[in-house]
């Protein structure tokens, strides 16, 4: 249970300058350029973080290098890289308010969500790499009587993760258990608007016995230290969860420098489908209200897109309506609140823009549409849903990132998967039916990485989660995220 008063104790904090992390030490930027963090709960400034150069990544990069060669890390026994992996959940998990609320006052998430999604998830993953980092075997191949045929199972080396805004704590630990599990150095890049969290988090690791160097993290602009790390000739591995267009940026880096491996979740167009026969209409106007605002909507598998059926259009949306209308947007440090802040001024009115542009395509505003709690200084928009809005419309097409949903109905099952597969995105869905054999056929037939039934979330990390054409390749969560920090390696011997 959250307590309003220790909650609002460490709001009241002073919130210390951050610096970069570099080979076990804290470092200014090398010309001595700072940052402003604004919290988008009241629009002031809340501290400041070392404005990174690309020297300053360059120098994370040869921090994580030398660790990586001397095999500080990679060196030790899994027993051991198990221990410190473990220490660091249970410090994040001992420092959960504190990381909680510090992650809220920069970016925005309620706190209800941010406790559970942030510092909760992210020891829960480690721990989770840290259990299954001494089961990981080689293999031996089936070949003749005289040769033995070894895959042995290796880490890549060195690894860059360029972490997003939204839930840093949380997808962080989805790049760095795997990663360092396996025996890599990091190099970490968090959001300009959201690195405060995650920059604690680092600190952490290193209270749990990691080696120096073997994870740094380097705060300032993607336009200079993202830059600086996607043209490195000395990272292995890059991965990000982000924008599309940075995303290709990333690549063109990879081409232009070493080739480096690029692994990108690029967030999605979700289709969230709604039959007449789901077994609880009510219950799934509630989720669905859910599944788009809660964290203002910036939520990379977000239902943005309510697809129904044209029998139960109008009570389905009416239903939907008064879910979001009931949902309390305000102050994100308020136990009571349900949705917080949208992460900053730019994100915004950014919004608002795609407001405005489904209305100039025939969509008609059911609810919300504004910016609201003006006074207060920061960044707030009222929960927003868009009927009428056609497969081939801005607002079906374009990834928003905030609290705004379109609604498209149709009339047969081939009509639903056409209009759910008629986006270049593929990240999630989720389909709402009684009926088992269109349930498979929705979770066949919609170009997804991850499909809910008669539900919309909440998938841990025992699963995969990554998406199909322009939501990117590669996958976090399970086991399967392990893949993008090895390498193969075969020895054939002669006997």
């Amino acid at each position: 249970m959250l307590e309003q008063g220790k909650i609002d104790a460490l709001r009241a904090q002073p919130v210390p300058a951050f610096s970069h992390l570099i080979d076990g030490r804290h470092v200014a930027a090398s010309n001595g350029a700072t940052m402003d963090i604004i919290s988008p709960i009241d629009g002031k400034v809340l501290t400041t973080a070392a404005r990174g150069t690309a020297a300053d990544m360059e120098a994370a990069i040869a921090a994580a290098r030398a660790a990586f060669e001397d095999r500080r890390w990679a060196g030790q026994p899994p027993s051991a890289r198990k221990k410190v992996l473990m220490k660091w959940a249970d410090l994040i998990e001992a420092n959960a308010l504190e990381l909680a609320v510090l992650g809220v006052r920069d970016n925005g998430t309620e706190i209800g969500m941010a406790i559970k999604a942030e510092p909760a998830s992210a020891a829960a993953t480690i721990r989770y790499y840290a259990e299954a980092l001494d089961k990981i075997y080689g293999e031996i191949a089936p070949t003749q009587s005289d040769v033995l045929g070894l895959i042995h199972k290796e880490p890549v080396g060195v690894v860059g993760a360029i972490i997003p805004w939204n839930f840093p704590m949380m997808i962080g630990a989805w790049k760095l258990g795997p990663a360092l599990a396996m025996g890599n150095s990091v190099i970490l890049k968090p959001a300009e608007t959201a690195s405060l969290s995650l920059m604690r988090m680092a600190d952490l690791a290193l209270e749990a016995g990691l080696p120096p160097g073997v994870l740094n993290a380097v705060t300032g602009e993607g336009a200079v230290v993202g830059e600086a790390m996607g043209l490195s000739m000395d990272l292995d591995v890059l991965v990000f969860t982000g924008s599309g267009g940075t995303g290709r940026r990333l690549m063109e880096y990879s081409a232009r420098s070493n080739m480096k491996r690029v692994y990108l979740e690029l967030g999605g167009k979700s289709p969230n489908i709604v039959f007449a026969d789901a077994p609880n209409l009510a219950e799934a106007a509630k989720v669905t209200a859910a599944g788009i605002f809660r964290n203002a909507g910036q939520v990379c598998v977000a239902g943005s897109r309510l697809l129904v059926e044209a029998s139960i259009h109008d009570e389905f949306v009416a239903a939907v309506t008064r879910a979001a209308e009931a949902m309390r947007v305000g102050d994100p440090l308020k136990t009571d609140t349900q949705i917080g802040a949208v992460n900053s001024e730019a994100q915004l009115t950014q919004n608002l823009k795609f407001v405005e542009t489904a209305q100039a395509e025939g969509g008609q505003i059911v609810t919300g549409g504004t910016r609201i709690l003006q006074d207060s200084g920061g960044c707030y928009m009222a929960p927003t849903i868009v009927t009428d809005v056609t497969p081939e419309a801005t607002l079906a097409q374009k990834e928003v990132f905030g609290p705004v949903l379109g609604v498209t109905s149709f009339r047969t099952d081939d009509d639903a998967v056409r209009i759910a597969n008629a986006t270049v995105y593929g990240l999630a869905g989720g389909v709402w039916t009684s009926n088992l054999g269109r349930a498979h056929r929705m979770v066949r037939d919609v170009r997804t990485g991850v499909m809910h039934v008669n539900t919309y979330g909440g998938a841990d990390g025992t699963v995969p989660l990554g998406g199909v054409g322009q939501s990117g390749n590669g996958v976090d969560k399970s086991l399967h995220a392990i893949e993008k920090y090895i390498n193969l390696k075969t020895a054939w011997i002669r006997l």
